[in-house]
């Protein structure tokens, strides 16, 4: 039951303890066990809006960035990880399989913003080798929340 009320909270975090008793036929209560164990624990980490930046400020702009990195004897990725999380800038870090080792979700007033920071902090630490950018030209999808609901596609507009 926990993992059905991790779905509806993940859904939306805005379901009250009462609405997933009712959606999941149990007790008010046994919800608010639940949650409560599931904080607890550390499972449930937080909640978050999905806020969808560029309606507030058409300035925002996002990317993915690539790093390969030499691991570290005993620490692997662990060290590399850490100080990349610590930036600001960084909203995400993902180890990855494949012809990367991590993969991090920058955000950025604009493209040069990102790129100097690449180029400054990311591309600077011992351990990275390389480092790939792609922007985000526009997001469709983001935690599970449609974004684009009939928008007009502006890719076209976008200048350098």
């Amino acid at each position: 039951m926990k993992y059905e009320v991790l779905k509806l909270l993940s859904k939306n975090a805005k379901y009250t303890a009462e609405d997933i008793a009712v959606m999941l036929g149990i007790a008010q209560s046994e919800v608010e066990q639940y949650i409560e164990e599931l904080e607890k624990e550390n499972i449930i980490r937080g909640y978050k809006a999905v806020v969808d930046w560029e309606k507030i400020d058409g300035t925002y702009v996002s990317a993915i960035v690539e790093l390969n990195v030499v691991p570290k004897a005993g620490l692997g990725f662990e060290e590399v990880a850490e100080k990349v999380m610590s930036y600001r800038e960084v909203e995400a870090v993902y180890l990855m399989s494949g012809d990367y080792d991590l993969n991090l979700i920058v955000k950025g007033k604009t493209l040069k913003d990102i790129a100097w920071f690449v180029a400054k902090e990311l591309a600077t630490i011992d351990s990275v080798t390389s480092t790939a950018t792609h922007f985000v030209m526009r997001r469709y999808k983001e935690m599970d929340v449609e974004l684009v609901s009939g928008d007009e596609d502006d890719r076209g507009q976008f200048f350098l």
